[in-house]
């Protein structure tokens, strides 16, 4: 699998408390990757890393906000590749933190960067932004990497910033000696593990199993729904291409399957089909600016990088249906079954980064 390019190999995660950092260092870790995750404390009970036990994984509780704590964590472990994922990711929160946010997705980026200009060991960087990071209009098939970038709220500006923050670095100071980078853009990501605030299917979960009427704040919101194993494919792709020397820097969309790009209320709905315990009703009032429509162009991933998504929206909902079910009411952790699940699948579609 991608070509047997992290057997070995020294690999750095920020944010690898969080959902999505929780489930790369899982495959890393069956990569045979030497992983070593810096992030604060995980900020949800229960949280998917804590219920992965990675003991495999060197666990690292820095802030990224600390330089100098940043710049000794990347001297010591000096990574060959670093998959940046550490943020504060909540548009609500945005709002009520905005200081904490931009401290944390802007400097907090900076700080890394820094690092890695001064650990040589480093040759590649991935740093994971958003699909809210594009300028909000109208589009014809979804966004494309170089439609220009935009921001409305403190979050998608903030991570607009990052994206111009890795350009700025690719051309100020690694353009000869520097690490490759690009940035990866993904989607609204879902999936068993997750239990954030004010995100839908934790939200969709927490009220199944209490039994309380779930409110929706934008139900008729388009988003491009995936599952959390589909971007880190993307990632993993991005990095064994960068790892390898080729030059794919630059930005690059990571989107779901054509069907799985659906209105909030949609999505509900198809959940509602496997979960009949869910009830739902819209939530009244005013709510803070949320982009009406997103929606992915990865067409570049596909001809250049021979990625593609592997999992529909019905094999999502369910698999992510399946995960919390399971845990809920068995205990039992689905997330090394699923990820085989979703191996398997991508072999069966033969795509590239499956050899």
């Amino acid at each position: 699998m991608f070509g047997g390019t992290y057997a070995g190999r020294r690999v750095l995660v920020t944010g690898h408390t969080g959902f999505k950092g929780s489930w790369l260092c899982l495959w890393l870790v069956t990569l045979g990757a030497r992983v070593t995750g810096l992030a604060l404390d995980p900020d949800t009970a229960p949280a998917h890393w804590s219920l992965l036990d990675l003991n495999e994984v060197n666990d690292l509780r820095i802030d990224l906000r600390n330089g100098p704590s940043v710049h000794q964590a990347l001297a010591q472990i000096q990574p060959e590749i670093v998959f940046h994922l550490a943020a504060q990711p909540l548009v609500r929160r945005s709002y009520r933190e905005p200081l904490l946010t931009f401290e944390t997705n802007v400097m907090g980026l900076v700080h890394l960067l820094e690092a890695v200009r001064s650990t040589r060991s480093v040759q590649a960087l991935v740093n994971a932004t958003t699909d809210k990071v594009y300028l909000e209009q109208v589009t014809d098939g979804g966004y494309r990497e170089d439609q220009p970038l935009g921001g409305h709220d403190p979050y998608s500006t903030s991570k607009a910033c990052a994206e111009l923050l890795s350009d700025c670095y690719r051309k100020s100071f690694f353009a000869e000696t520097g690490p490759l980078l690009s940035t990866a853009r993904a989607g609204n990501v879902i999936g068993g593990g997750d239990w954030s605030e004010d995100r839908l299917v934790p939200d969709i979960v927490r009220a199944a199993f209490s039994k309380q009427v779930l409110r929706i704040r934008n139900p008729d919101a388009i988003r491009p729904w995936q599952h959390v194993l589909e971007p880190l494919s993307g990632y993993l792709r991005l990095g064994q291409h960068l790892l390898a020397g080729k030059r794919v820097q630059g930005a690059w969309n990571f989107g779901p399957t054509p069907d799985a790009t659906m209105a909030v209320g949609t999505l509900v709905a198809k959940m509602q089909a496997q979960w009949t315990e869910l009830q739902v009703e819209r939530q009244p009032g005013d709510h803070p600016h949320e982009a009406k429509t997103l929606q992915l162009d990865s067409s570049k991933a596909q001809s250049e990088l021979g990625w593609r998504a592997v999992w529909n929206v019905e094999d999502t909902i369910r698999h992510t249906i399946e995960w919390y079910r399971a845990y809920s009411e068995r205990n039992e952790l689905l997330s090394a079954a699923q990820l085989h699940s979703y191996i398997d699948a991508a072999r069966a579609a033969r795509l590239d980064w499956t050899a």
